[in-house]
């Protein structure tokens, strides 16, 4: 009962988006634009996501102060993906640095908060690229206000972590005297806030804050040729800006509560974005679908590679990082 109450808001807001494409989609019009898509771009559209995988990667080695090898990162990443695509919770997230704690030689905690940070720096680019294109967007003025309230939360989330990483003593000590009257909370409390806050430290370090920064630029670069070449692909006289609003859309759908994959939320927010554009939500959906078939071929190959090497399975992994988090409860 506890599972059911965690995934049954995510599974409602997936379904109820499923329902609505499903009744404004015609899959006749889909399907024809699906066979009259301009295979071309498709294919460097194909080609660019695994670049993004590619550069996603360094976006966060470099965020781990390079310390695990390149190699490993990229897999971990990948496997990370593929666990979001099917399992629930997000627990890719959990699941990529759960992994790369056992092949790199650093902790879970000190992984944790990179990935915390590389989140709220999406979510931050997603919310900049909203609200650069709303003023070419008719009819999308309520985003704007989600792309500032948004924008201002991950503001005042990094501040917050920047503090507590510049501060990590004075945190340290308040917790130890928060947790004096439970002695295996503060144990196990205050090793693991000490590597957290070990990964926090990124963000004091200005140099490498700026490095990250610049892969993480760049990788949205990407992502938005990548989203530009879709577009193109069904929809000939598309233009750039439709790609700023559609990938910010996208993001924001890939973070909304849903079910695994954010399926419904991911392709609800391209279509409901690109209807905007153009009216036609069948080929919006078809659009959709190919921007969701690269998430699944990127993720699966590399993930898929990685899982192979490490002679794990989807189910074990899923399991193992259960058991893991009941023993850190």
């Amino acid at each position: 009962m506890k599972d059911v109450k965690k995934w049954l808001p995510g599974a409602l807001i997936s379904i109820a988006l499923i329902a609505a494409i499903l009744y404004f989609v015609d899959f006749g019009a889909m399907m024809a634009a699906i066979r009259s898509a301009n295979y071309y771009f498709l294919a460097g559209a194909m080609a660019l996501s695994f670049v993004w995988m590619l550069g996603r990667a360094k976006v966060w080695q470099t965020l781990l102060r390079d310390k695990p090898a390149y190699r490993e990162v990229l897999f971990a990443t990948g496997e990370g993906y593929l666990l979001n695509n099917f399992l629930p919770f997000r627990l890719g997230e959990i699941g990529r640095a759960f992994l790369l704690s056992r092949k790199s030689g650093m902790q879970f905690g000190e992984i944790l908060p990179t990935i915390f940070i590389e989140r709220s720096v999406d979510l931050a680019f997603s919310a900049a690229l909203l609200l650069a294109a709303l003023p070419f967007v008719a009819g999308a003025e309520d985003s704007k206000s989600v792309g500032i309230i948004v924008g201002l939360a991950v503001v005042v989330g990094l501040m917050a972590m920047y503090f507590v990483a510049r501060n990590n003593q004075w945190a340290l000590e308040v917790f130890h005297k928060l947790s004096a009257r439970w002695p295996s909370l503060q144990k196990f409390g205050g090793s693991f806030l000490e590597s957290f806050f070990a990964g926090l430290g990124v963000l004091t370090d200005g140099w490498l804050f700026l490095r990250f920064l610049f892969w993480m630029t760049l990788d949205w670069a990407i992502a938005l040729l990548n989203y530009y070449l879709i577009l193109r692909a069904f929809f000939p006289q598309a233009q750039w800006i439709w790609g700023f609003f559609i990938l910010g859309a996208a993001a924001f759908g890939g973070a909304i509560p849903s079910l695994p994959g954010a399926v419904g939320t991911f392709d609800g927010a391209i279509v409901g974005a690109l209807t905007l554009f153009t009216g036609d939500q069948s080929t919006a959906l078809a659009a959709a679908l190919a921007a969701r078939f690269y998430n699944y071929l990127n993720s699966g190959v590399i993930g898929g590679i990685g899982l192979l090497r490490e002679g794990q399975t989807l189910t074990g992994i899923y399991q193992q990082i259960k058991d893991f988090r009941k023993k850190d409860e």
